[in-house]
């Protein structure tokens, strides 16, 4: 805490052993938790609300002010779970009228170059790899992996454990359990490897595979296909997970993968 090089805001709570490293500034009603590391030319802004144990690169700026015109200096804040690592120059916004905070959950790895606008929601154990970009009001779901250079767009949602490949652009809502990729951004399988790693059984991974094949292969719209998934099929939380997202979707789910001639 005593690094003479830094400058920490009188205002700033610093828990125990919390390391700040030199040219850093932590500006006033901040909240850093024990035991996080904070590297060298970070700045962390008013609002910011750090857990324990996290580990924040060089160059990452957590807490400015929204890229949002409607912003009009309202007293948000960013939450920031426990053992989260952000890598270089990440960029994280604090919230708006809407939401009033932008929340990272626990044990998430936010890589290099990383930008999370105003009022997005993310869970828990997510993987953002570098240049992964996220637009405002986004909600994400806990073991969410984006691979590098997605962009996803304003007020989409993406369900748990779901694979988005590199490059991608989300227009629409991603369902839980599933891969995305190609453009325009598709259905091409469930997240089988993700959720062996995860504990899920092979029983389970074939339910889920089932569902999904009668959303997006067997011609259905989408109402017709969550009807026939909840008469058919066993009620069990991943289907259920599944229908409910399905439903409260506000931009509409993505497509199948259909392969032109």
């Amino acid at each position: 805490m005593n690094q003479p090089l830094a400058y920490v805001h009188p205002g700033a709570k610093i828990a125990k052993n919390v390391v700040i490293e030199p040219f850093t500034t932590i500006h006033n009603n901040v909240v850093i938790g024990e035991g996080t590391w904070i590297g060298s030319n970070v700045t962390i802004m008013e609002g910011a609300r750090i857990g324990k144990n996290c580990n924040i690169f060089p160059g990452a700026v957590i807490s400015a002010v929204p890229q949002d015109l409607k912003y009009n200096d309202e007293d948000t804040i960013v939450e920031i779970g426990d053992n989260v690592t952000i890598r270089e120059c990440v960029t994280i916004n604090r919230g708006t009228a809407d939401r009033m905070k932008t929340v990272i959950g626990n044990n998430c790895l936010i890589m290099a170059y990383c930008h999370i606008a105003h009022d997005c929601i993310v869970g828990n154990n997510c993987i953002f790899s570098n240049n992964s970009t996220l637009a405002g009001h986004i909600t994400i779901g806990d073991y969410v992996v984006l691979a590098g250079m997605t962009a996803v767009h304003q007020f989409c949602s993406i369900g748990n454990h779901a694979f988005v490949t590199g490059g991608s652009l989300v227009r629409k809502d991603v369902p839980p359990f599933v891969k995305a990729a190609r453009e325009p951004l598709s259905y091409v399988g469930i997240n089988s490897v993700g959720l062996r790693r995860r504990g899920f059984t092979s029983e389970k991974i074939r339910e889920i595979q089932n569902i999904f094949r009668i959303l997006y292969q067997k011609n259905y719209n989408n109402t017709q296909a969550g009807d026939i998934i909840e008469a058919e099929m066993e009620a069990t939380p991943e289907r259920d997970e599944i229908l409910q997202f399905i439903r409260n979707s506000h931009r509409g789910i993505m497509k199948g993968y259909f392969k032109s001639n």
